[in-house]
């Protein structure tokens, strides 16, 4: 498995619209692209302020390396790098598999 992690900074003219829009483009691409799951999309709420002004998360779990080759240029996924994209000031992208637990 892989789990995808997605940080974003968006600029001030987003709408409380177009973030339910995008929340809701993400959350469907578990149901549009075979092998991704866990869709999971967050709003930060840390009262640590570390954020650095990255503001909203998703994560999501790719069953396997194929799967997240096809999810690059799977259209579904571009449709909603369209949603966001416009709004966007920074993005984090970080792909890792999870380990174990360690003793």
């Amino acid at each position: 498995m892989i789990r995808h992690l997605l940080l974003m900074r968006f600029n001030a003219e987003i709408s409380h619209q177009q973030l339910a829009i995008i929340q809701h483009g993400f959350e469907s691409l578990e149901h549009s692209i075979e092998g991704v799951s866990g869709v999971e999309w967050g709003e930060n709420n840390s009262p640590e302020g570390k954020n650095q002004g990255y503001t909203h998360s998703v994560i999501m779990n790719f069953r396997d390396e194929t799967i997240r080759q096809a999810y690059l240029d799977h259209p579904e996924h571009t449709k909603v790098k369209a949603l966001f994209r416009p709004y966007l000031e920074d993005i984090v992208v970080f792909d890792y598999s999870p380990q174990g637990d360690v003793e």
